[in-house]
């Protein structure tokens, strides 16, 4: 009896597809039942899966959920950034930051402190100009609206203090390389609770 080689390659083939096809199905129904499932725990912190399109992102995410309930934490975070302006560059990675450790701010009187010295709008808008670019005390009198360097040293001063600025040479100042990131992540801060929704 002479075999029909092609016959069985293409039968073969007919099995295989329809194999694939259900496994795909039993692997898709699995899913759709694991997805109405609870989320797992990690300790007392719900892992929430399918929360950015980004799998990197996810992968951070999953692991600061783990060493958040692994560690009893009220919570731990993630964040980066780069900012380069007027020739200068900050570049800054946070990884696994407790919240706890943040929250200790508040009650050591560290985030009051800060909070006082940055809080006034003129302080901010010399921390905005020196951000922008080095700036010297003629340069901010003229660009803020001061009218005089005095208004402008008097609040140099708190900003210095507080170790957010410092002068370069020839009179200019600049915002410590190591605060920019903390300037911009209080910033961010207050966007996420001017517009929460985001």
């Amino acid at each position: 009896m002479e075999r029909n080689l092609e016959a069985e390659i293409d039968a073969l083939r007919a099995q295989v597809e329809a194999l694939a096809e259900y496994a795909g199905l039993a692997k898709g129904a699995k899913e759709e039942t694991d997805a109405e499932e609870e989320h797992p725990h990690v300790g007392h912190v719900e892992k929430m899966p399918g929360m950015h399109p980004d799998p990197a992102i996810m992968s951070v995410l999953s692991r600061l959920e783990d060493a958040c309930g692994q560690s009893h934490d009220t919570g731990r975070l993630a964040y980066m950034g780069v900012f380069s302006s007027g020739g200068r560059q900050s570049t800054w990675i946070q990884y696994d930051v407790s919240a706890d450790k943040l929250l200790g701010l508040i009650r050591n009187g560290s985030a009051e402190r800060v909070l006082a010295c940055i809080g006034s709008n003129d302080r901010l808008n010399i921390l905005l100009a020196v951000l922008k670019a080095p700036r010297t005390v003629a340069q901010l009198v003229e660009e803020c609206g001061y009218s005089s360097t005095g208004q402008v040293y008097h609040h140099l001063r708190s900003l210095i203090a507080a170790d957010m600025l410092e002068e370069e040479s020839r009179g200019y100042y600049v915002v410590r390389p190591d605060r920019v990131q903390g300037i911009l992540m209080l910033l961010a801060g207050i966007k996420d609770m001017l517009d929460p929704e985001q």
